[in-house]
């Protein structure tokens, strides 16, 4: 499978960013599993993961990692996933702002 990260108009990648200053421990499993994703594919993603729809009519899902960091992406299909927003959950739901964050970042792809 083709993982995509987010990246600015001027090339900053900020998924990297973001998980590059995680604690360590969350930052590996991060990490992990976006080369999961890469080398097992959609069954992965389907199987393994802990996963749930934020928006179904935009295609954005998340993905449930450790210390409730997230990942918001999309689908195009069942070889190519798009990273489009990672964070940590504060509050019991996703917060409204990285929900829109992520529907604009999928509206740019």
């Amino acid at each position: 499978m083709n993982v995509f990260r987010y990246q600015t108009a001027g090339g900053k990648d900020l998924i990297a960013e973001y998980l590059d200053n995680l604690p360590a421990i969350e930052s590996a499993e991060g990490w992990k599993i976006l080369e999961k994703l890469e080398e097992e594919g959609f069954d992965y993603l389907k199987d393994i993961l802990e996963t749930r729809p934020i928006d179904t009519k935009a295609g954005i899902y998340e993905i449930k990692f450790k210390r409730h960091n997230r990942f918001f992406y999309l689908m195009i299909d069942r070889d190519n996933i798009y990273i489009l927003h990672v964070c940590k959950k504060q509050k019991n739901k996703a917060e409204l702002t990285d929900i829109r964050l992520a529907k604009q970042r999928a509206i740019e792809i």
